[in-house]
C-alpha cells in the first residue's frame, strides 16, 4: 500500500495541538502528498486511543473529492460544498469535535487520510466502524498525522 504523507499547517508530527483545535475548538487544516492514479475519493478519520473509554472518534468525513485539501475550520454538518458528507463522531454529532481530553496526562490524536478507489454508498449516520468496513478493497494509500493535546 501506498503512504501518504500527512501535514498540517497548525502542528507537526508529534507536536501538540494548538488549543484553538481543540475542546469547542475548530478542525484544523490538512493536507497530503498526491493520491495515487485511480483514488476516487478521500476519507479522513481523527480518533483518541488514549481515552478513558478506550479509542474515542472526533471526526469522520468520507467522499471528498481526490484533489481536495481540508481547510481549517470545516463547518459541523452533514452535507459539505465539495459534495463530501460528515459522519457521527463519539459525541453523537456530524462534523469534527477537537482534543478535549480528561485533565493529566497528554493524548494522542491520529488524523488519518484514505485515497479510496471508490466512492462510498454511506448515509450521515456513518460511524467510524461503518467507515472502516465501506473501505475494505478499496484503500490505495493511507497517511495520519499525530499530535497530542494536554489540559
Amino acid at each position: 500500500m501506498i503512504t501518504l504523507t500527512v501535514v498540517s499547517a497548525a502542528f507537526v508530527m508529534g507536536a501538540t495541538i494548538p488549543p484553538k483545535f481543540a475542546c469547542d475548538g475548530i478542525s484544523p487544516p490538512l493536507s497530503w502528498a498526491e493520491v495515487p492514479a485511480g483514488t476516487q475519493s478521500i476519507a479522513v478519520l481523527c480518533d483518541d486511543p488514549d481515552a478513558p473509554a478506550g479509542d474515542w472518534v472526533h471526526w469522520v468525513i468520507f467522499n471528498l473529492p481526490p484533489d481536495t485539501k481540508i481547510d481549517e475550520g470545516v463547518p459541523k454538518g452533514v452535507k459539505l460544498p465539495n459534495g463530501a458528507t460528515q459522519g457521527i463522531n463519539d459525541y453523537g454529532e456530524n462534523g469534527y469535535d477537537g482534543p478535549c481530553p480528561p485533565p493529566g496526562r497528554p493524548h494522542r490524536y491520529f488524523y488519518k487520510v484514505y485515497a479510496l478507489d471508490a466512492k462510498l454508498a454511506l448515509t450521515p449516520k456513518a460511524r467510524k466502524a461503518d467507515l472502516l468496513k465501506a473501505m475494505e478493497g478499496h484503500i490505495l494509500a493511507k497517511g495520519e498525522l499525530m499530535g497530542k493535546f494536554r489540559r
